[in-house]
């Protein structure tokens, strides 16, 4: 190893950070941090400093921040020359405080919150990208318009065709797996050129991490074979969406035991599996900023189309917005809402705090809906549209309380500017709906 890529998620989940000698990291840095401009917690997607951040802004000068490896998710990056990965705690320069607004700290909160009250959480997500022929180059040159999806045809489960596609999903299912990544299968999806690779459940905070590391190398390896992918909520109106779904259930205090099976309880679910249920159902509305963070994220809840609309819960149904899944030790609740486009580490932090406020106020999540949701006029429906989600999550008790004022004012700041920048674009729809006929 001659290169350690030293890193921490971004407000995006990204992965940011400094790629440092191998000798200068056993040196100075293993046992030390990084420092990187504070603004990297306060930008957009294009890198651009946002207004009306508290935390970091220009007022403040936009000082430096300090990255701690955590080393125990020090891992080998076999898609990368003799070069090793690192993800890092955020921590103020000065008085190496957390940096409480930092993603991976955000999770981190919502897991202590948990373990206070005896439990850990586990989570597993279902992380779904687009493949095109397009390198990442000519994409752009294109404006990433009329692109060339890898297959022709929807591949869900179809072996045929993920054959053509092994060369590359190959090597990411490989890449992980050698990272420390733990990879449980991969399938096409229901869409052209549609993948989604599954990864081994683990802690919360590990499966984020897991999760980032996925990511990040799924487009570097695509990028190496003149590729790109996309993890776009909706890249096209026409196709279905990406999907990060979430399976959450709690288990004892060493992790080895899932509290969610009786066998005497209704649907076989525990007291704490139905507060638990009952905190997602009543929250997923007003927390579905976490779960759906850009404007392009509410293109994805469109009737039958594997996304859902409804936040119902049914037992085995893929038109609720919850459903419960598995038995015995593996019984657990998968949340159909989260889009690829989430930050792993927000989406993650969400669902627990939705669930621990079910747990703590007892809330029961009624029966289970039995049928159509798509099309059941009287349940309550995910928002459609960023600005309703805004509103949401503005007047949220359970956000406020869940994440404290400087946390839930920096998420909602960060929606708000993206609602913002989306207001000043004059889209290609425009152009064509409007340029002759007005």
């Amino acid at each position: 190893i001659d290169t350690v890529v030293v890193a921490f998620p971004d407000q995006q989940g990204r992965l940011v950070g400094k790629r440092v000698m191998g000798r200068f990291f056993l040196d100075a840095v293993a046992g030390g941090s990084i420092e990187a401009c504070n603004y990297l917690l306060a930008v957009d997607v294009d890198m651009t400093p946002l207004p009306g951040y508290r935390a970091f802004n220009w007022e403040q000068g936009y000082g430096d921040l300090s990255a701690v490896p955590d080393l125990t998710t020090l891992r080998l990056v076999p898609w990368l020359e003799r070069t090793a990965l690192v993800l890092c705690d955020v921590v103020d320069e000065g008085d190496r405080s957390p940096v409480e607004v930092s993603p991976r700290r955000i999770l981190q909160r919502q897991e202590q919150r948990a373990a206070d009250l005896g439990y850990t959480v586990k989570i597993g997500a279902e992380l779904e990208f687009f493949l095109f022929k397009e390198s990442y180059a000519e994409a752009a040159s294109k404006r990433y318009y009329d692109l060339t999806p890898h297959s022709d045809v929807i591949e869900d489960y179809h072996v045929l065709q993920t054959t053509r596609d092994e060369y590359l999903i190959r090597e990411i299912r490989n890449g992980l797996q050698g990272a420390g990544v733990p990879v449980e299968f991969s399938k096409g999806e229901a869409g052209r050129g549609q993948h989604e690779i599954n990864l081994v459940y683990a802690d919360a905070c590990e499966m984020a991490d897991r999760n980032t590391v996925y990511k990040n190398a799924a487009k570097e390896i695509a990028d190496q074979h003149g590729r790109s992918i996309t993890f776009m909520a909706k890249y096209d109106i026409d196709e279905v969406g990406s999907s990060c779904h979430i399976h959450s259930s709690l288990w004892d205090a060493d992790g080895g035991t899932s509290l969610m099976w009786d066998d005497a309880g209704a649907h076989h679910m525990s007291d704490v599996f139905r507060w638990w249920l009952g905190g997602l159902v009543k929250c997923s509305r007003e927390l579905s900023l976490l779960f759906a963070p850009t404007v392009n994220s509410y293109k994805r809840f469109q009737p039958d189309s594997w996304a859902p609309t409804a936040v119902a819960w049914g037992l085995d149904n893929r038109t609720c917005g919850l459903r419960l899944v598995g038995h015995g030790q593996g019984y657990r609740v998968e949340s159909r809402i989260p889009g690829a486009d989430v930050n792993s580490y927000l989406a993650f932090a969400g669902v627990i705090a939705a669930g621990l406020h079910g747990i703590e106020n007892r809330i029961d999540p009624g029966d289970p809906f039995v049928g159509n949701a798509y099309t059941d006029p009287d349940v309550e429906h995910i928002p459609s549209t960023l600005v309703e989600a805004i509103d949401l999550f503005r007047r949220s008790d359970v956000a406020k309380s869940a994440f404290g004022d400087d946390v839930h004012h920096h998420i909602l700041n960060t929606a708000e500017q993206e609602w913002a920048t989306f207001n000043r674009a004059v889209t290609d729809w425009e152009l064509r709906r409007n340029f002759e006929q007005f």
